[in-house]
């Protein structure tokens, strides 16, 4: 049991009714979870309001609540905690009901639309190959140094935040890194956390279902990096049109990386193959196993955190070299037939570009370039004509398809993204709701060192239609189809 005060540092009280010396359990804000004296937060998400909720609650056992508005019926026994922002006071009160989890270990958060969760994993990979106990906290996976947890969101909410952190001090661990998305720094989710650094990764079209602008979806980013204290790094891309703006009011140390810009950190691509890379960073070569410009940034970026947190430089090179890639990023079959099959996470207009880009500056242009992709429902629908768009005119044949369709209609999605096809790339696209069916065509349509591109869903092993989540792993089923051809 801890002190109901004690877990209110910080926290920005208007009112307080009850008394705040009491003994509670623990904290939720899922009032299903509630058990006989827990704290229950009442949070306004964008499907339903904690508020509506606190009634049931206080029947189940919560002993407080806390809310930005206090009920009409006030029960005696029970201490009400008005305060500003529901989802700030559950940030602070994770914090501190875990001990300030963070501010015991090194936590690095990387933010930006593309890379986050590659400059993430790798840096884990990384600093685990070093010899350290290291904690990741991924779109992917969560890891508490060698125990892997399943991850549900990009960021989590504050509460599984500060528990695994805490799960991760317990045991040792000397750093964490982070995924932190527009969602989770808007939400509040990472307020009160000790970071010792933040990488910017680059900016583009995305989240825009759930920012009503580009320039919100830049500031809550940029609101990131405001946030960084003296004592930390601010580590940003230069060669994106926004990458100085993450540094315009920040208080940390100002780092910058880049390709084509002067900086800090720069790397130059000698070669780029489909077995690695020769990156020239900081005048010192070094081959790697990832492909594609992207990942010379996203690579760059590793470097440069590793040796911030104190890595000597050649060391860091060397780890760099042994770095594996991560699941559902550029992640590659070979067949016996020489086809070549590639799953890619691109699910935004950037990503896409980038990965096709990168397909085409290593292919011979004597194969065809088939592209299997499709957009999710009840998210962002004005990139679904630029992706389709994009994909037919790099690709030489592009069938469009279902992604996560949830609780929107798959047909309406692909009759959106078949708009954005212009007429001279018509004859190069056919659409196919069914995924697996689009897949097994692509493979049906290779020949012998034909390139397929599956974009979008990466290392999701599901597919989300209705509600419901059914199994489905891009990779197992291009697999799957490869082989049957070969037989």
């Amino acid at each position: 049991m801890i002190v109901l005060k004690d877990i209110l540092y910080k926290v920005a009280i208007e009112a307080v009714k009850g008394s705040t010396e009491i003994a509670v359990n623990k904290i939720e804000f899922d009032s299903r979870k509630i058990t006989e004296n827990d704290v229950f937060v009442a949070i306004r998400g964008t499907v339903s309001n904690g508020h509506d909720f606190i009634e049931k609650a206080i029947n189940l056992g919560a002993i407080a609540v806390i809310c930005d508005e206090l009920p009409e019926v006030i029960v005696m026994g029970v201490t009400y905690i008005q305060v500003k922002d529901t989802n700030s006071a559950l940030a602070f009160m994770a914090n501190n009901y875990y001990d300030n989890p963070s501010s015991k270990l090194k936590l690095v958060g990387i933010t930006g639309t593309n890379g986050k969760t590659t400059v993430a994993s790798l840096l884990y990979q990384l600093f685990k190959k070093a010899g350290y106990k290291v904690g990741l906290l991924s779109t992917v996976k969560i890891m508490v140094n060698e125990v892997e947890h399943k991850a549900t969101h990009t960021t989590p909410d504050s509460l599984t935040i500060n528990y695994y952190l805490n799960q991760m001090v317990a045991i040792g661990c000397d750093y964490c890194f982070m995924e932190v998305s527009s969602h989770g720094i808007h939400q509040k989710r990472t307020e009160g956390l000790h970071f010792e650094g933040g990488v910017f990764t680059n900016l583009s079209h995305d989240h825009l279902d759930y920012h009503p602008t580009f320039a919100e979806y830049r500031d809550v980013k940029k609101s990131f990096f405001d946030h960084l204290p003296k004592t930390a790094f601010a580590l940003t891309n230069i060669d994106d049109k926004n990458g100085l703006v993450m540094l315009q009011n920040t208080y940390a140390k100002k780092l910058t990386y880049a390709l084509k810009s002067y900086s800090d950190y720069k790397a130059q691509i000698l070669e780029n193959q489909l077995s690695g890379l020769l990156l020239k960073i900081n005048d010192n070569e070094v081959w790697v196993k990832l492909i594609g410009t992207f990942n010379a940034y996203n690579l760059l970026a590793i470097y440069a955190t590793a040796v911030q947190l104190g890595i000597e430089s050649f060391e860091a090179l060397r780890l760099l070299s042994e770095l594996e890639s991560v699941s559902g990023r550029f992640q590659f079959i070979v067949s016996n037939q020489k086809i070549t099959a590639i799953v890619d996470y691109a699910h935004t207009p950037d990503a896409l570009e980038n990965v096709l880009k990168t397909i085409n500056d290593i292919r011979t242009k004597n194969e065809q370039l088939i592209t299997v992709v499709g957009c999710g429902g009840d998210r962002d629908k004005t990139k679904r004509p630029i992706m389709a768009n994009i994909a037919t005119q790099m690709s030489d044949k592009v069938i469009i398809t279902s992604d996560n369709p949830r609780t929107e209609n798959p047909a309406v999605i692909i009759a959106e993204m078949e708009a954005g096809v212009e007429p001279q790339n018509y004859k190069k696209s056919l659409s196919i709701e069914d995924r697996k069916q689009a897949i097994k065509t692509a493979c049906q349509l290779a020949n012998t060192n034909d390139i397929i591109l599956i974009a979008g869903k990466g290392h999701e092993t599901y597919q989300e239609i209705n509600g419901v989540r059914h199994d489905f792993d891009d990779i197992k089923i291009v697999k799957e189809f490869l082989e049957q051809m070969n037989k």
